[in-house]
């Protein structure tokens, strides 16, 4: 997998909660300047470690359940679950370097 899975409430549970593998989910919102700055940055990881984790994408605006599934207060947000777990959680602006040492100490 390589491309960012763009994801609404109701895929949530399937297409994250009961993953194979670890995921990525990053909470954005289009009226959001960092996430702007971030979005390419999350496009890059999907391409590079698509064969690790999967990431999906959701815009916080229209997904307020899993919003508040995972307790987001700012974006942009990231969050990390393995088996059904949420393993690990960022929030605010990150470079690319930054997600890439959040991934590694998380998978």
């Amino acid at each position: 997998m390589s491309a960012v899975i763009i994801l609404e409430d109701a895929q949530f549970e399937t297409e994250v909660l009961d993953a194979e593998g670890p995921v990525l989910a990053y909470f954005w919102a289009a009226w959001c300047g960092p996430c702007r700055l971030v979005s390419p940055s999350i496009e890059a990881i999907a391409a590079d470690y698509g064969d690790r984790l999967k990431v999906v994408k959701l815009e916080v605006d229209r997904n307020p359940d899993a919003v508040k599934e995972c307790a987001v207060e700012g974006v942009p947000a990231l969050r990390i679950f393995k088996d059904k777990t949420l393993v690990a959680s960022h929030e605010g602006a990150i470079t690319k370097p930054a997600i890439q040492t959040f991934l590694e100490a998380n998978l």
